[in-house]
């Protein structure tokens, strides 16, 4: 049987660590308005659900939230099935996000890796190719995974984490996927509203 209460009074606790954290994602839409006025444009990146989160929110901002504005210059990394199946058929599933930064990115971007668990690798080295570049990078994960060292698969730097790793680090307080990724929509509209308010 579905246990419903424990269901809210998990996705209530994930969403409130999302609001104690607001000044962060009041920084992400000041880091995105200053991107997209020097030219740059906004990338996200994830697996399973939060590649599905990445897309939704890229559409958000190039198409629209709430109101009509101008398109904000947004991709996911996610969507093209012959880039995917290519590179991890010639190379590595590690690296099928971090190739596509190398080849895309630009110094005046941002880049938004989500990942539930914090351990993605191929999130990881994405981040790392996107600091590389010099582009402002935020890292959304789950389970409060700020001191993990999550380089700790044969990533280089394993004395790094992902909150070392990035500009920002937004990290829900569930270990629960759903919960993790129901935060990480309610953080990215929150994003697509503060830019909302922002641009015409």
């Amino acid at each position: 049987m579905i246990d419903f209460k424990h269901a809210l009074v998990e996705h209530q606790k994930a969403i409130q660590s999302v609001l104690a954290q607001s000044e962060k994602i009041e920084r992400i839409v000041h880091e995105i308005t200053a991107s997209i006025a020097g030219g740059g444009k906004i990338i996200w990146l994830g697996n399973g659900g939060s590649a599905a989160d990445a897309q939704h929110m890229a559409a958000e901002l190039m198409v629209r939230y709430v109101k009509n504005r101008q398109p904000i210059a947004s991709l996911a990394l996610t969507t093209d099935t012959s880039i995917l199946t290519a590179h991890s058929n010639d190379y590595s599933f590690d690296t099928v996000f971090s190739r596509q930064i190398e080849g895309l990115a630009q110094p005046q971007d941002v880049v938004i890796g989500l990942s539930t668990s914090g351990e993605s690798i191929n999130v990881i080295k994405a981040l790392e190719a996107a600091n590389q570049k010099g582009c402002f990078t935020v890292a959304m994960t789950g389970g409060g995974q700020g001191e993990l060292s999550l380089l700790k698969r044969g990533c280089s730097g394993a004395e790094n984490s992902l909150n070392q790793l990035s500009n920002i680090y937004l990290s829900v307080a569930s270990n629960e996927t759903a919960r993790v990724q129901e935060a990480h929509s309610f953080a990215s509209h929150l994003i697509c509203e503060g830019l909302d308010s922002v641009f015409e």
